[in-house]
């Protein structure tokens, strides 16, 4: 299981859950590995539709992001999210990171 970035965070790409994240694992909304850097260039407009995603095969489900999401946007667990928000939620996160959900 994993903690799980939903649709608050489409267009917002708020990254005050990354810095708080002890091992790293939250990206995007460009590079899977860039920790959320690149939203500093890009503005408003430049994340119009774009967010940032937990690698589920990293997060070690301690949840420090979670108080930290000023949208609300992140769910405790994968179950949460489909409940909420749909399982599209989960596979998008997953899909971030070249993995399907349910094989990490």
């Amino acid at each position: 299981m994993s903690y799980i970035i939903g649709n608050k965070c489409i267009s917002e790409c708020d990254t005050a859950c990354v810095k708080v994240c002890p091992v790293d694992c939250i990206n995007g909304p460009i590079t899977i590995d860039g920790l959320g850097k690149e939203v500093k260039t890009m503005g408003k407009d430049g994340i119009f539709g774009l967010q940032l995603y937990i690698n589920p095969g990293e997060c070690i489900d301690c949840g420090a992001c979670e108080p930290e999401c000023p949208v609300d946007a992140i769910f405790t667990s994968e179950k949460l999210a489909i409940k909420e928000e749909g399982i599209e939620v989960v596979e998008r996160n997953y899909q971030f990171y070249n993995m399907s959900y349910g094989k990490i």
